[in-house]
């Protein structure tokens, strides 16, 4: 599987424990669809600052295949040992096997700590089973690591919406969209908030 069908996966693993909690909360998991657009090509995929700029100023269509670049760099840990691990923890949440997945991600946050794609798959497979403090802990030591990384910042927001504190949720979000503007489910999560936020703002 690659790293769409990856990300696709946590998403869906993430999607159902929001979607047993609350139910306003829409069910995750669509597939990044592959760009060949002109801007991703020209990126360079090692350059982390320049795709981001470039994110910045894609259109919607060209952020996939930038997304795709980024997502692809930020797993990359330069050690096979590592690699090996965030593999197996990978397939193990995709076999929905999460206790087996943790296994493997603590191991990797304990061979590689420096490595923030561990502790974000690994908060990841917390969200999974509902340990959402967890979760949030290896979220934002992710982001220590990686400041960036929308998809964590954005998995921040979903366990403040899960655990009703909106306007924490929509500060994530909102966090995340300056990032990656046009990242879908950011944007739904940010317009389903809105109206709430500004509400209370009266």
């Amino acid at each position: 599987m690659d790293i769409f069908g990856r990300n696709a996966t946590l998403d869906i693993v993430m999607g159902i424990a929001i979607n047993n909690l609350k139910g306003t909360v829409a069910a995750l998991g669509v597939l990044v669809m592959f760009s060949t657009s002109c801007i991703a090509q020209q990126a360079d995929s090692r350059d982390e600052d320049a795709l981001l700029q470039q994110l910045i100023e894609a259109t919607p269509e060209q952020a996939h295949g930038i997304d795709r670049q980024l997502q692809a760099l930020w797993s990359q840990s330069g050690s096979s040992s590592a690699d090996l691990l965030l593999e197996r923890g990978r397939e193990a949440l995709d076999n929905g096997d999460v206790d087996i997945a943790i296994e493997h991600l603590t191991a990797l946050t304990d061979h590689a700590p420096e490595f923030a794609e561990g502790w974000h798959l690994r908060a990841s497979a917390f969200f999974g089973i509902e340990r959402f403090g967890m979760a949030a802990a290896d979220l934002e030591y992710a982001l220590t690591l990686n400041p960036n990384n929308y998809q964590a910042i954005y998995g921040l927001g979903l366990i403040f919406e899960v655990l009703d504190q909106p306007e924490k949720a929509f500060e994530a979000y909102s966090r995340a969209l300056a990032i990656h503007p046009h990242h879908e489910k950011v944007t739904n999560a940010v317009n389903r908030l809105k109206p709430q936020i500004e509400g209370k703002a009266l």
